[in-house]
């Protein structure tokens, strides 16, 4: 009897945290000026995970989807995504409650997560990987892989690189980040000059059931693409020239008189 009290009063302590986190930074709300009713169709997402798996706790941040930081909790800073978005990464306001939805998603994990295991379907994706490049392909010059995986819940995952069959060292971090319909989505990136050889592969391991996903790259235009607009550009003419010289032959064709009028 005492242990099933015990768990329930970890449990209302636990629902008396979770109404209070909404009304935690709770503000009056003011009117919204008309002109940015238009900028209500757009949507950002601050979402706090954890998990048993790795990574244990993380944060995304996106707008419309589109990734803009995570955060590394052992050196507690944001990281941006993209370079463009460093400045605003420095912001360190909302630091302490980014950890109070750290220890409380903990918190649940450890009180609540031993009692519903077993009742609870557990619900996974089997992700899905591609790979393409960032800027148009350019044998020589260097460019940049995308190695996209959807279809990720829960996120625990590994994404490895290979050339060649052999494993590509120096790869950066892998961007993990929620999207709509608590699903999750990743990125990893690789530096690389592109040659006509390359054979490029992006591995991702689902660390739950040890599902692997593998996504290769080749190059699938053998012109760089400078050349390509002008072969296109010097087809277009020519078909051009050709038109204009078959249209004055019959001009004149029909304008001939007609022998013995």
């Amino acid at each position: 009897m005492a242990h099933g009290q015990s768990q329930g009063a970890a449990l209302l302590q636990l629902l008396q945290l979770l109404w209070l986190l909404p009304h935690s930074e709770a503000l009056p709300e003011a009117p919204t000026p008309r002109w940015r009713d238009e900028l209500q169709n757009h949507t950002f997402l601050h979402t706090v995970y954890c998990q048993y798996g790795s990574p244990s706790v993380g944060l995304s941040e996106s707008y419309d989807e589109d990734q803009l930081f995570s955060f590394d909790f052992l050196q507690n800073t944001r990281v941006p995504r993209l370079p463009e978005f460093a400045n605003w990464a420095q912001e360190e306001r909302d630091a302490s409650a980014i950890f109070f939805d750290k220890t409380f998603c903990q918190d649940m994990i450890q009180d609540i997560g031993p009692q519903l295991e077993g009742k609870i379907p557990v619900s996974r994706g089997f992700p899905i990987a591609e790979v393409f490049t960032v800027k148009p392909l350019e044998f020589g010059k260097p460019n940049t892989l995308v190695c996209f995986v959807s279809n990720l819940f829960p996120p625990t995952l590994t994404v490895s690189w290979q050339h060649q069959s052999a494993p590509v060292e120096g790869v950066g971090p892998t961007f993990v980040s929620a999207i709509d319909g608590l699903s999750f989505q990743a990125f990893s990136y690789l530096n690389f000059t592109p040659e006509r050889s390359d054979v490029f592969s992006c591995i991702v391991t689902h660390e739950i059931d040890r599902y692997t996903a593998v996504a290769y790259w080749v190059p699938q235009n053998p012109l760089p693409s400078d050349l390509l607009e002008n072969v296109l550009c010097g087809i277009a003419f020519g078909l051009g020239v050709l038109g204009i010289i078959v249209g004055t032959v019959l001009i004149l064709y029909f304008r001939k008189p007609c022998s013995g009028g």
